[in-house]
């Protein structure tokens, strides 16, 4: 079975680590895992959770999207991105599609992806901010080309990889 992963950061940890991956899409990833924290978690994250030993991040609406606990907090500050960047086979696509007007996630990182990914494309969407909106169908045919196309090249490459059993370091990096 072809193996596709689609989103961002732990997408691109798991293709590090295993081999079992063909074809990665990342979706707006942070290449740069320090930054960013504060303006999702606050100013004060780092003594709310040592506190609490956790934050609760709310969307624009006030509702609970995801917690972040103290150890994935660290998980995320000690994952160096570009070592697992330079780890993924270069039998493994990857697609990084990124907003210009990106509000989160400057669009410098996918820059940083296509640098040190071996098989990468790197596809920028102008004006498109991180929800991409008013640009979801553009998206939607950019991801749709490089899946059928990496499936495409598949069904000519001879299945050689091992599988990956090791699962259990992988963490949540939605951050």
């Amino acid at each position: 079975m072809d193996r596709i992963l689609t989103g961002g950061n732990a997408v691109l940890l798991y293709a590090s680590k295993c081999n079992d991956i063909k074809t990665v899409v990342n979706i707006a990833g942070r290449y740069n895992l320090r930054r960013g924290i504060e303006g999702r978690l606050g100013k004060n994250f780092r003594e709310k959770i040592e506190q609490n030993g956790f934050i609760d991040v709310k969307n624009r609406g006030g509702m609970i999207e995801y917690r972040v606990t103290k150890g994935s907090l660290m998980d995320r500050l000690v994952t160096d991105t570009h070592a697992a960047c330079q780890s993924i086979h270069p039998s493994c696509r990857v697609l990084t599609v990124h907003g210009t007007l990106d509000e989160f996630v400057p669009v410098e990182d996918a820059m940083e992806f296509a640098k040190y990914i071996p098989n990468h494309k790197l596809q920028i969407v102008e004006g498109a901010d991180q929800e991409y909106t008013s640009h979801e169908d553009e998206l939607a045919s950019i991801v749709l080309d490089f899946v059928k196309t990496s499936l495409c090249k598949d069904k000519c490459v001879p299945k050689t990889l091992s599988s990956c059993t090791n699962t259990d370091k992988l963490r949540d990096s939605r951050l």
